[in-house]
């Protein structure tokens, strides 16, 4: 029998936890059924599209956790094809963390959250930094961003999952917020225009 792709987070240290707690069945339950998914499907690829922030994790040698935050315009993780990620990286405070991290242990793992619509998705898997790569570039790099990149982040895809909703607390972007306002403001225009051209009362 194949492994379920969730083995890469329940290891048997994890099952051995869950079944001490009480939530091992449900797990099993869940891998028996099919479990998590370790290719993009169109949900993933469309939650991915409307994403403008990220973070990356990566560990060095030694297991010393990292994680990074990169952000760009909606979009701009990539879905290169349905195993693989990819995104352009720009110059930040020049520690190179995650790029020294990941010549030492390319496992790697993609926090992406929807704040507005309380949903996080963990993906799983392994990265590669690119350099020199025209053609790659071209697909990852957003002309109109205003910044050229340094190199290109590459995510190969073992396993991923949808979070619950629970303690999520909603945050709106200031274009979420401001879409919100111009609604307010269209009908308060509405409802004065509406008003002038009301008959005078005697």
């Amino acid at each position: 029998m194949n492994r379920p792709v969730s083995d890469i987070a329940f290891t048997p240290s994890v099952k051995t936890v869950q079944e001490r707690l009480g939530s091992r069945k449900g797990y099993a339950s869940m891998e028996q059924r099919g479990g998590w998914n370790d290719v993009v499907t169109a949900d993933l690829a469309a939650f991915i599209a409307e994403r403008d922030t990220l973070f990356l994790s990566t560990a060095n040698a030694e297991g010393q956790p990292y994680i990074q935050h990169r952000g760009g315009p909606p979009g701009f993780l990539k879905v290169l094809d349905e195993h693989t990620l990819g995104f352009a990286d720009f110059s930040g405070n020049r520690q190179y963390i995650s790029v020294g991290n990941l010549d030492d242990n390319p496992k790697a793992f993609i926090f992406l959250m929807d704040f507005a619509n309380r949903r996080r998705i963990k993906i799983w898997g392994r990265a590669e930094v690119v350099e020199n790569d025209a053609a790659l570039r071209e697909k990852l790099h957003d002309p109109d961003y205003g910044s050229e990149p340094e190199r290109m982040f590459v995510f190969h895809i073992d396993a991923w999952d949808v979070n619950c909703p629970q303690h999520i607390k909603p945050r709106f972007t200031e274009e979420e917020v401001g879409e919100s306002m111009q609604a307010l403001r269209d009908r308060i225009a509405k409802l004065e225009a509406d008003c002038c051209t009301c008959e005078p009362k005697e």
